[in-house]
């Protein structure tokens, strides 16, 4: 976890822990976020499925397929 005096204020979701953080976080490179409550970053997965399911449709979509 961070140390930092002055943490950014946003919810996060640790992909690898699976759990949420808020000011005190781990590595960047396991986080999902910045959510703007704990609500919000507990259905980051969903959240993160369903934009991959938008961008995959509009690159079909602009493929011309």
């Amino acid at each position: 976890m961070s140390d930092d005096p002055n943490p950014d204020q946003g919810w996060y979701y640790n992909t690898r822990t699976h759990e949420v953080e808020h000011l005190e976080r781990s590595r960047g490179v396991d986080l999902l976020g910045p959510y703007p409550d704990e609500a919000t970053a507990r259905r980051a997965l969903d959240i993160t499925r369903e934009r991959t399911r938008q961008a995959d449709a509009a690159d079909r979509s602009w493929d011309g397929d």
